[in-house]
């Protein structure tokens, strides 16, 4: 790319504001040039509205510690300076859909980080290795807001990274029936142990939200685009629990799941390791070259081991074996801030912009 796109970041002194920053970091295609927050940062050096509250292990970058932080609110202002935002705002759901739209509206491209358009029909919610082609459904979404330019994409919910890609992976044998525990890491609640301390040693077996999320949103990454909506998947059915443990990155999965075709485990781990999508045939900035790793070791995947495998935008897959109730049951990990989270919507961005969908502002 001749000249690097002009980003801004919305929400940039949150945790997932903050991993956008340290992600995009000598990106080839894309600068930060532009970092949006709340009233209350507005004005201030990023450096200073992020204050003692940076939650990233690497260093904040010198490139962006002395822009001046926007206020969010004035759209106008912000969206003049980029070529697209991503979208990290710590809102209400109406908020964060009013003010995407409002971004939208302004011909500036919008990926979102955020659930509140996941389910708006014309707004594409992409793993990029799984369904590229919800991009086209932006075509629709433009005319609904009368723009030629702006539009929003979104990233699915960071729990279903460890299992949706292996059921996409399996998806000529037939998964129909699917029962997945999730154990979630508190940097999904943007939290360290640092503001949490009380989840140091402890366990809550409830997140608000987040077992309808990971029940539904895969549905919808396997649904198609009908009449200028998209139409959820019936099938596989999945029933979820979702608990918070006491780890500070990585979502680990364990997952049961019935097939109508009966595979061979040779057969379901070469499905794995061979799985590729569109980001490893284009060869995007953050593709993975290994989109999933299967690991042979009893006691893996690991997250102190495994949650930064290809720079944490792979996942992690291991204890595969057949079940006494259920056909098969396996152990998955993802890095829920990375391919979770900032890097999923990143990877959505250099695909938009491989297909044209973000350019340059003329």
């Amino acid at each position: 790319m001749e000249k690097k796109l002009r980003v801004g970041i919305l929400g940039a002194t949150g945790m997932v504001g903050q991993r956008f920053i340290s992600l995009l970091e000598n990106h080839p295609w894309y600068e930060v040039v532009t970092v949006a927050a709340s009233p209350r940062s507005a004005g201030k050096s990023y450096e200073e509205a992020v204050g003692d509250r940076w939650k990233m292990t690497t260093p904040m970058p010198e490139a962006v510690k002395h822009l001046t932080v926007m206020n969010v609110n004035e759209v106008e202002a912000v969206a003049a300076g980029v070529d697209f935002v991503f979208s990290a705002v710590d809102m209400t759901k109406d908020e964060i859909k009013a003010i995407e739209e409002a971004y939208a509206k302004t011909e500036t491209p919008v990926v979102s980080n955020n659930s509140a358009h996941r389910w708006t029909p014309d707004v594409p919610m992409v793993i990029p290795e799984i369904n590229p082609e919800h991009f086209e459904i932006i075509k629709d979404q433009r005319k609904r807001l009368g723009t030629e330019r702006g539009f929003i994409a979104v990233k699915p919910n960071c729990s279903i990274q460890s299992y949706a890609p292996v059921l996409t992976a399996w998806k000529e044998f037939e998964p129909y029936e699917v029962v997945a525990t999730t154990y979630q890491a508190i940097s999904g609640a943007g939290k360290t142990f640092k503001d949490w301390p009380e989840m140091e040693g402890n366990i809550i077996p409830y997140i608000g939200g987040e077992e309808e999320k990971s029940e539904q949103e895969p549905l919808r990454l396997w649904g198609t685009i009908v009449n200028g909506e998209i139409v959820k998947a019936q099938e596989p059915v999945i029933t979820c629990q979702c608990i918070r443990v006491p780890v500070l990155n990585g979502h680990t999965a364990a997952v049961f799941v019935k097939f109508r075709k009966q595979p061979t485990k040779e057969e379901l781990i070469d499905r794995l390791v061979n799985f590729k999508g569109l980001p490893q045939e284009l060869d995007l900035p953050s593709a993975p070259k290994q989109f999933i790793q299967y690991l042979e070791e009893d006691n893996r995947p690991q997250v102190a081991l495994d949650v930064d495998f290809e720079s944490g935008m792979g996942v992690s897959i291991g204890r595969l074996r057949t079940d006494s109730v259920y056909d098969y049951k396996f152990i998955g990990l993802s890095h829920n801030t990375v391919r979770g989270a900032a890097g999923g919507a990143v990877l959505c961005a250099e695909l938009l912009t491989a297909k044209g969908y973000i350019k340059a502002r003329d």
